[in-house]
């Protein structure tokens, strides 16, 4: 019997894009037998999901695999994500991280195939190198093979190599990967190359879900949404997976350009990195989220809780999904959400979204007090809490005037 490290089975995280296309032809003539497997988190529709089947087909492959994979990412990474209620830098919503799940399911397909050995599109310039490397080290003894890295050795226009390379083969390129790298899936869509590099304005062909302006409907767009325990359980009155709203919310208000932006960031490696993303449901979840946790939370909650929140979307940025610190900060999270349960109302005009109105039995309203207008408690009270909550600063002043 074979065993996994002399097989030459082969399991390629696939999406059907210019990187993973060029890989299947290149392992082959390395003598691998190539088995695809395509993560599906619900960011493509029908006519790509075929698309994607068909390119593996064309290309060659020993097998592929199609896997649903929307349950298993809201509820590995959108849940606590929306916990934790922050940005990579303050700004990217991590739309990356359903690479995790990809490895995931890559391992799975080797375990059935019975091989160590794991396949990936990743530049070695890039971040998602690093998450896919790190996740699969971090859950065994596999070997890992990386063919951009290898061919970037020698060649610095990889793209235009990776292109030539299929079209010598016969093998077709879009034309919309002749330009820029472009990532679609439940989270949004992200994309780069092209002038998006060269800090430059992205072109026409950089444009994924969200509506121009001069599309956007002239109604405005209301919405509710129900949280349970910090969790999106209802959009519009109606009980949904999580992954269903989370869609839904996609299509919503990517009609009104809702999620879309431009942004630099300081990458794992060093370089920096410019991409244009598209998140219009993760924008809206967090966007009402937040308006129920502020809401609900005390104060000394809502104070401490971005230090963690900044920790966790680090540790996910950078490819420690399986670190147990990681693990340490969503105990933290959950309990951070016991209260976050009630409704929210958010409405847009387009180009952003706002939490409108908030309810909740938890929330921290003061029957005998509301701010700036009434409250519960005397002058001389309001006073003499001024007088000691300053008594540091003015003894300073008084002192060394």
């Amino acid at each position: 019997m074979t065993s996994p490290s002399e097989s030459r089975d082969i399991v390629l995280a696939f999406s059907g894009g210019l990187d993973t296309s060029f890989c299947v032809p290149y392992l082959k003539e390395r003598g691998w037998n190539v088995h695809t497997v395509f993560a599906d988190t619900g960011g493509v529709d029908d006519e790509e999901r075929a698309f994607i089947e068909q390119r593996a087909a064309e290309l060659g492959v020993a097998s592929h695999r199609t896997i649903d994979g929307g349950a298993a990412i809201w509820n590995g990474f959108v849940k606590p994500f929306v916990w934790a209620g922050e940005g990579y830098q303050g700004q990217y919503p991590l739309l990356v991280s359903d690479r995790y799940l990809i490895v995931d399911e890559a391992l799975a397909r080797a375990a059935e195939l019975g091989t160590n050995a794991i396949a990936h599109g990743c530049t070695g310039m890039g971040n998602d190198q690093v998450r896919f490397d790190l996740a699969v080290k971090s859950q065994g003894d596999y070997r890992i093979v990386a063919p951009i890295r290898e061919i970037q050795k020698q060649h610095t226009q990889t793209r235009a190599y990776e292109q030539a390379y299929l079209e010598e083969r016969g093998f077709g390129v879009r034309a919309k990967q002749k330009a820029y790298t472009i990532n679609e899936n439940l989270l949004g869509v992200t994309m780069s190359g092209g002038e998006i590099d060269q800090w430059q304005t992205p072109g026409d062909g950089a444009r994924g879900w969200c509506a121009p302006r001069s599309a956007w409907p002239t109604e405005t767009l209301t919405v509710h949404l129900k949280f349970a325990q910090g969790e999106a359980v209802e959009l519009d009155g109606k009980a949904l997976p999580g992954e269903q709203i989370l869609g839904k919310l996609n299509r919503l208000f990517a009609s009104y350009g809702v999620g879309r932006g431009m942004y630099t960031g300081d990458t794992v490696i060093g370089l920096k990195g410019r991409i244009v993303y598209e998140a219009p449901g993760l924008v809206a979840l967090l966007t009402a989220h937040r308006a129920l946790e502020e809401a609900v939370l005390s104060k000394q909650q809502n104070r401490f809780k971005p230090d963690v929140a900044r920790k966790w979307v680090e540790l996910v940025y950078e490819g420690f999904f399986h670190d147990p610190l990681k693990a340490d900060l969503e105990a933290f999270l959950a309990s951070s959400q016991r209260k976050v349960t009630g409704e929210v109302v958010l409405e847009t005009r387009g180009g952003r979204v706002d939490a409108v109105a908030v309810d909740s039995p938890h929330l921290l309203h003061s029957r005998g007090a509301t701010y700036a207008q009434s409250a519960d408690w005397g002058v001389e009270e309001a006073e003499g809490f001024i007088k000691l909550f300053g008594m540091s600063s003015t003894l300073w002043a008084e002192v060394n005037r």
